[in-house]
């Protein structure tokens, strides 16, 4: 930090680790939660299939969830640069 620049607050949490798997995390049950409620609709209420196929897509749905949020989760550590602390130091 060059002249005693403070970072501000977002700046700070943008670089958080655990800030940044809670915002993927977030975003990631967002969208997917979505996708899930529309194909869950439409299998519901579907004249051809029984009700318990509803049921066993969102028990799936959710194991499936699981496996897939973890894939994007290693995916997206890769690409983090862990070599810049996360609390800036000041030099007196």
């Amino acid at each position: 930090m060059e002249g005693g620049e403070k970072l501000s607050l977002f700046t700070r949490l943008s670089k958080s680790p655990t800030f940044r798997s809670l915002m993927l995390f977030s975003a990631f049950r967002a969208v997917y939660g979505m996708g899930i409620l529309v194909v869950t609709y439409f299998i519901a209420t579907s004249d051809n299939l029984p009700i318990w196929t509803s049921i066993i897509f969102l028990l799936f749905s959710m194991v499936f969830s699981r496996v897939l949020f973890k894939f994007i989760k290693k995916k997206w550590a890769k690409g983090e640069n862990h070599s810049d602390p996360i609390v800036p130091t000041t030099v007196i």
